[in-house]
């Protein structure tokens, strides 16, 4: 009888444990779906321009909010997120997610900020109070949004300790904020780190790279012969792809890198098929190899306001003086979020983090191995190993823009 116990017992555990693990994986999956949607929404309104976004500052930005919204506003963020942020399964997850990203004791250099500004007359719940101390890398500021200037200056000193430094003159000085402002949202993310192989300087020349138009420009090319996973998708339609994956130090991070097979195809015939389960099928499905690879040196930075991108996405209510509903942020005060900034930034050189060196024009040597050569119009992706999280996201469309 006791045997039968303990079986039954230990079958109890594995269905908890197993259902804990899926619940994780859809949890992951909706995570992706939404960065996917946030990234083709923006790209399609930037045109051949690179781009970058950066879906984790911004999830963590609207998890807050759908702490604090009620009525249709909530249910308008929890049809784009995909998920409840009552649900204390969610909140041990994501609020484990962002730990993880932003642990200092990890090889990349991952700075997250994400701050909610509230009118300093606004009388908060305490509940939402608490729940800001805890969300994230999440902070609750007051403000004085009768004061532009000022207003500004704090928004912009405080991204700036955020992101060590890196973001600068985060919100125009003064703001262009309407007489009723009350809450502001800002979101930005820097990430530095070093390549698991380091790419050598001196291999580096200026090769060719041809743009979307056909016009061919010389960019600074890194070089390396190196053990990568590797893959060739083939669609429904017969388009193919190539997929390499480069880790971080530490293999916490890695940056995916895709590209159309066929030279004359176009990137916007790839960015389609990026989908959550196509990512996962197509990452899952790698083989390690020895590779010539070739990746341009590039910078990319993006600010923009989310108003559009998020009304796209089907989140209207929260920027209406007349629709949002914040209750769960103070019952006394109409809210609506006037302001949502979001920013990202990246670099990418030959050590993986930045670096002011001339470039050297040598002669590579004849390889064997396999190439993948980046000199043509590609997406990127960098994605935290454990959590699955995308960190950023974006195209190249010129190494020199």
């Amino acid at each position: 009888m006791r045997r039968l116990t303990v079986q039954t017992l230990l079958l109890y555990l594995l269905l908890i444990t197993r259902g804990c693990c899926d619940f994780q994986d859809t949890i992951k999956e909706l995570n992706t779906e939404f960065a996917l949607n946030f990234y083709h929404t923006f790209a399609g309104l930037e045109g051949y321009h690179n781009v970058i976004v950066s879906p984790a500052s911004v999830t963590v930005a609207l998890g807050l909010l759908q702490f604090g919204a009620k009525g249709n506003t909530f249910t308008q963020l929890e049809n784009a997120l995909g998920y409840n942020v009552h649900d204390l399964r969610v909140q041990r997850f994501l609020r484990k997610m962002y730990e993880d990203l932003t642990n200092s004791s990890h090889s990349p250099v991952v700075q997250l900020a994400c701050g909610l500004f509230v009118e300093s007359s606004v009388q908060l719940s305490p509940h939402f109070s608490e729940r800001t101390a805890v969300w994230g890398n999440g902070s609750l500021q007051r403000a004085n949004f009768s004061n532009p200037n000022e207003t500004a200056t704090l928004i912009n000193n405080w991204v700036s300790a955020k992101s060590g430094g890196e973001i600068r003159d985060f919100m125009a000085c003064p703001m262009a904020t309407p007489p009723l402002t009350q809450i502001a949202v800002a979101s930005a993310m820097y990430f530095k780190s070093t390549w698991q192989k380091p790419f050598l300087l001196s291999e580096t020349q200026h090769l060719s790279f041809t743009k979307a138009d056909g016009t061919v420009v010389k960019v600074p090319m890194m070089y390396q012969t190196a053990e990568v996973n590797y893959g060739q998708i083939k669609t429904a339609t017969n388009q193919r792809f190539t997929v390499l994956e480069l880790s971080y130090l530490g293999h916490a991070v890695s940056m995916f890198i895709i590209i159309p097979s066929e030279r004359r195809m176009p990137l916007s015939a790839l960015e389609p098929h990026i989908t959550s389960r196509s990512l996962s099928m197509w990452t899952n499905n790698m083989r390690r190899i020895k590779m010539d690879v070739f990746l341009p040196k590039f910078k990319v930075q993006n600010k923009f306001n989310l108003k559009m991108v998020l009304g796209a996405l089907g989140m209207t209510d929260l920027f209406s003086p007349g629709e949002a509903d914040f209750r769960g942020i103070s019952e006394q005060d109409k809210l609506y979020v006037s302001e949502a900034i979001h920013e990202a930034k990246i670099e990418v050189t030959e050590n993986g983090t930045k670096a002011a060196a001339a470039t050297a024009m040598v002669l590579l040597k004849r390889s064997r191995s396999l190439v993948f050569k980046a000199d043509r119009p590609f997406f990127f992706l960098l994605r935290h190993t454990n959590t699955g999280a995308i960190l950023f996201m974006g195209r190249i469309m010129d190494p020199l823009e």
